[in-house]
């Protein structure tokens, strides 16, 4: 073992070294003198014009933005409502838009397509008003109305073949349009959290408005959408057959759209959305200034980054680099209606034979929070939830007796960090930074609850299920996106194989991967159903509910993890009527952290680090720890907080 190690380490270590030598080969050291700048692309210096992009368009006009899903499978499709969509590469960016918008740092709601905040029309939150921003235009000159929005709120609500009806019928019970710009909805239940619902709730929204003028006439669970009728600023010029790349063009009439009548024109003119390939293409694309925004890379890359090319720019200009707070965290999620996922004791002893701090070195360099509850660890929220449960976390039983918290697990990782500047010295410091500990490594407590439920161990030293044949786990994980947990699969695979179990990382493109998970086609994967960027998460995780679970096969409107939980169902039946200020929120919220620890539907591991550096070069004013108008979200919808916000260098 310690010789595959080894030899594990050999190969990273030459592929750095490769990356670096290419680096070498192909950009300059360093400049010194910033007049001079040997960093510029040569074209630039001889002939003064501007570059060129492969897609025909002037570089310095051009946004690139990487490709946060890889290579696209169905590179012509820009349907919402239907699996296999990406939505990363710009469509939800900048060619669709939402009604309400949340800020990724404060939690608000801030009106886009509506034109100020919902109002409630009675006083059980069952009827709402929903005024429109007047003036507003589809990409191809047809009026903007809301028309539009009732009947996409009636054809979710009514049309059986969408895999999203089992979530909005019942919750829609009619949506009309009074005037051009007044939308009435009235709901089934109460609903007091309206705006979330036809707004965005951290990475998009569950509600794409429709073009009816289009799509009245094709059939919304099967129509592709080849060619996008935006609300947003920019429209579809080009995208590449094989899926590599995705160009939008910014709209003549954008003072019409979305965004553009509220926060004025964007300076880009074009925004091309392109995978380049593996993680040492897209860096070697960084360092000759041909991406403009990175959706993720390695800590490793980084390094190598930052030393060729000082345009580019982290969260923090030091340890840790990466932004820590993404709201969705990371970790291992099952399908549990599929044995032995099923079992409570197998989703525990699988948490106790995961060796976190082996996991957190391999994944990134120990530069992640742990989470051991549901809610992420988001520097707002740990407050309110982690530090607030610490003490009930120490005190945790199973069944048989034993306490498997260890709240020691950010001192054990500032110890292997040694070496690091700026790392905290303070136990409570330490704890904000790392976060407040998970469980304990033990392999003999998780080898006594699978004993309990019918496992043995073989001669061979590795684990039978109860049937007698040899466990093996297959754990899917992201290929060339999403970098954290497609590196937390492979460390988690090698963590279980060492207690016994035959566990494999599978590598998929963004479209299997999603599919997969939306079908209930896995025994485990490394996705990231915990999210929460406000106090009140019933957002995010009213979808947990028992009554969105489907069989396996069936795309399912929520609840992919297909758990059915008396107990986190009748908690999030209790937040459904509160309004997202009411103090029950909070300790509701703290019940249903508890109850999802002792049942365990799914591990969570860690708090999301995003190393998403930026290129200054052609393009200035990206957030970052010095000016934190916004996290470092290229790849939700509201991209256009950070979009309005850019101006050109004056680079050509």
């Amino acid at each position: 073992m310690k010789a595959k190690r080894f030899n594990q380490f050999l190969t990273a270590l030459a592929v750095i070294m490769i990356l670096s030598m290419l680096l070498s080969a192909c950009t300059p050291a360093t400049k010194t003198n910033p007049e001079s700048d040997p960093t510029a692309p040569k074209q630039e210096q001889s002939t003064g014009k501007a570059r060129m992009t492969e897609q025909g368009t002037p570089r310095n006009e051009t946004l690139i933005v990487d490709a946060l899903d890889g290579r696209i499978t169905n590179p012509k499709q820009f349907n919402p409502y239907i699996p296999g969509t990406a939505y990363s590469e710009g469509f939800h960016q900048v060619c669709m838009a939402n009604l309400y918008e949340i800020d990724g740092t404060k939690g608000d709601m801030i009106p886009i397509i509506a034109a100020k905040p919902a109002e409630a029309l009675n006083a059980d939150f069952t009827k709402w008003k929903i005024t429109l921003r007047s003036g507003l235009a589809w990409s191809d000159g047809q009026e903007f109305s809301a028309e539009d929005v009732a009947w996409t709120l009636t054809m979710l609500s009514t049309n059986k073949d969408l895999p999203a009806y089992g979530f909005w019928n019942p919750l829609i019970k009619s949506a009309k349009a009074t005037d051009k710009v007044t939308v009435e909805i009235e709901m089934n239940k109460p609903y007091p959290r309206i705006e979330t619902l036809v707004g965005d709730q951290i990475f998009d929204s569950p509600f794409h408005v429709l073009a009816k003028h289009i799509w009245s006439k094709e059939n919304p669970a099967t129509f592709a959408a080849a060619t996008p009728t935006c609300i947003g600023p920019y429209k579809l010029k080009d995208v590449d057959a094989n899926g590599m790349w995705t160009l939008w063009e910014k709209r003549a009439d954008w003072q019409k759209a979305a965004y553009g009548a509220s926060m004025g024109e964007p300076k880009p003119k074009y925004i091309l959305f392109k995978f380049y390939g593996p993680e040492e293409k897209r860096v070697l694309a960084g360092a000759a200034h041909d991406l403009d925004v990175f959706m993720d890379i390695t800590p490793d890359s980084w390094d190598v980054l930052r030393k060729k090319n000082e345009y580019a720019k982290a969260w923090f200009d030091q340890f840790p680099y990466a932004n820590m707070d993404d709201p969705c965290e990371r970790g291992i999620s099952f399908n549990t209606s599929k044995a032995p996922f099923d079992k409570l004791e197998v989703r525990w002893a699988l948490a106790l034979a995961t060796d976190i701090q082996s996991v957190s070195m391999a994944t990134f360099g120990g530069k992640m929070r742990f989470s051991p509850i549901q809610v992420p660890p988001l520097s707002g929220l740990q407050p309110l939830y982690h530090f607030a449960l610490e003490d009930w976390l120490k005190n945790l039983q199973l069944a048989d007796g034993y306490k498997p918290f260890d709240g020691e697990h950010s001192a054990k990782l500032v110890k292997s960090l040694a070496g690091e500047k700026g790392l905290p010295t303070d136990p409570k410091a330490q704890k904000e930074l790392f976060g407040v500990g998970w469980w304990k490594h033990d392999p003999n407590q998780a080898a006594k609850l699978l004993q309990s439920v019918g496992f043995k161990k073989g001669s061979d030293g590795k684990w039978l299920t109860p049937d007698g044949k040899p466990w093996k786990i297959t754990i899917n994980a992201p290929a060339n996106f999403e970098v954290q947990s497609g590196r937390l699969a492979f460390a988690v695979a090698d963590s279980w194989k060492k207690f016994g179990i035959d566990a494999t990382a599978q590598a998929m493109e963004g479209g299997p991967f999603w599919t997969a998970e939306g079908n209930g086609d896995f025994e485990a994967g490394s996705y990231w159903p915990g999210c929460g960027v406000q106090p009140d998460v019933y957002n995010q995780v009213q979808g947990w509910h028992k009554k969105y679970v489907v069989p396996t096969g069936q795309t399912a409107p929520g609840n992919r993890q297909r758990y059915k939980s008396d107990r986190i169902s009748n908690l999030i039946d209790q937040l459904s009527p509160l309004k997202p200020t009411d103090p029950k929120i909070v300790p509701l919220v703290n019940e249903l952290n508890k109850a999802f620890v002792e049942e365990m539907p799914w591990i969570p591991m860690f708090g999301t680090s995003k190393f998403v550096p930026t290129d200054t070069y052609y393009w200035t004013g990206f957030p970052n720890s010095k000016d934190p108008y916004f996290g470092p979200w290229w790849w939700w919808s509201n991209f256009p907080f950070i979009l309005h916000k850019l101006q050109p260098t004056g680079k050509m």
